[in-house]
C-alpha cells in the first residue's frame, strides 16, 4: 500500500476532530505558526496519520491511534521507514514502537499520559493562594530561560510560544519562581496543550505551579474548548496535581529519542525489500 502525503489542512482537521483529545497536538500544529514545519502521512483516507514535526534540535514523530487500529498504525510506521530521519523523538501509541525496534535504538523510553481538562469548575475555583499569577511577555524571556535551566533542564521550549500571550508566571520577592505555558495554542482549532510547568526547587510544595496552571486554564478558556497536556506516568506528584485541577487521563503513549542503526542511502533497512 503506497504512502500518501497529506497537504489539505481542512481535511486533516476533520480527520483529527473525530478524536480531538488523542490528536490535540496535531490539531494545534495546523496553525499558521507551526504548519510550515509539519509533514503529514497516511496509508488510507480514514486510517491513522503520522506527523513529522521539524522544530527543535531533532524532529519529532507523532503517530497515535486507539487500540482497535493498532495494526493500521504499525503498517503506517513500516511504510514511513524510508522517510524517517536518522534521529528523532518518537511519540507513539498502541505499542507501535516495536515496528521501529529492528532499525532504531532508543536512548531511553518513557510512558506518558495524555490528560484533558474535563472539570473546568476545579480550575475556575482554584485559589491563587499567596501567589498572583500574571501573563508573561517576550521581555521576560531571559528570566524564563534561566528558570528552566535551574528548575527544568532539558525541557522542550519554543520561545515563539511566548508571543501567544499564553505563558503565566508567579513571582517571589520580585523573582520569577513558577510558570505554566503552552506547547500549542490554536484559537482556530479551539485547542491548547499546556507545557513547561515548573517551580523553582526552593519553593516547591507551596502551590505556585498549581496556581499558575489554574490561572492559565482560566485564560485559555476564553479562546479554546479543549485543554490538554502530556505528563510522565511515573511523575505521580504532577499527575495528582492535574487530577485535583480537573484533568483526567484520555490516552497513554510512549516517548523515546530514537537513533537509526542503518543509513537508507546505502541500503534499505532489513525487512524493507533488501535481498
Amino acid at each position: 500500500m503506497p504512502l500518501l502525503s497529506l497537504h489539505d489542512r481542512s481535511a486533516l482537521a476533520a480527520r483529527f476532530r473525530r478524536d480531538p483529545a488523542l490528536h490535540l497536538f496535531e490539531l494545534g500544529d495546523l496553525d499558521d505558526l507551526l504548519w510550515p514545519h509539519t509533514s503529514w502521512y497516511t496509508l488510507t483516507e480514514d486510517g491513522p496519520a503520522a506527523l513529522l514535526y521539524g522544530v527543535g534540535d531533532i524532529p519529532t514523530l507523532l503517530a497515535f491511534a486507539r487500540t482497535d487500529r493498532a495494526a493500521e498504525l504499525e503498517d503506517l510506521l513500516h511504510a514511513l521507514l524510508p522517510m524517517l530521519p536518522r534521529r528523532f523523538f518518537g511519540h507513539l501509541s498502541c505499542g507501535a514502537e516495536k515496528i521501529l525496534d529492528p532499525f532504531y535504538s532508543a536512548d531511553h523510553h518513557a510512558v506518558l499520559l495524555r490528560m484533558a481538562l474535563t472539570d473546568p469548575g476545579r480550575t475556575d475555583a482554584h485559589p491563587d493562594g499567596e501567589w498572583a499569577p500574571a501573563p508573561l511577555q517576550y521581555s521576560d524571556l531571559p528570566e524564563l530561560t534561566a528558570l528552566f535551566a535551574e528548575s527544568y533542564p532539558g525541557n522542550w521550549f519554543d520561545e515563539r510560544m511566548l508571543a501567544t500571550g499564553q505563558y503565566v508566571g508567579a513571582r517571589h520577592d520580585g523573582r520569577l519562581i513558577a510558570v505554566a505555558g503552552v506547547h500549542v495554542h490554536s484559537p482556530a482549532q479551539r485547542v491548547a496543550a499546556i507545557g513547561n510547568v515548573t517551580t523553582h526547587p526552593a519553593l516547591r510544595g507551596r502551590g505556585a505551579a498549581a496556581a499558575c496552571v489554574a490561572a492559565l486554564c482560566r485564560q485559555l478558556a476564553r479562546t479554546v474548548d479543549l485543554i490538554g497536556l502530556n505528563v510522565r506516568a511515573d511523575n505521580t506528584t504532577a499527575v495528582e496535581l492535574y487530577r485535583r485541577l480537573g484533568f483526567t487521563v484520555v490516552a497513554e503513549f510512549g516517548e523515546s529519542p530514537l537513533s537509526a542503526f542503518w543509513r537508507y542511502a546505502d541500503a534499505p533497512p532489513p525487512g524493507c525489500g533488501a535481498s
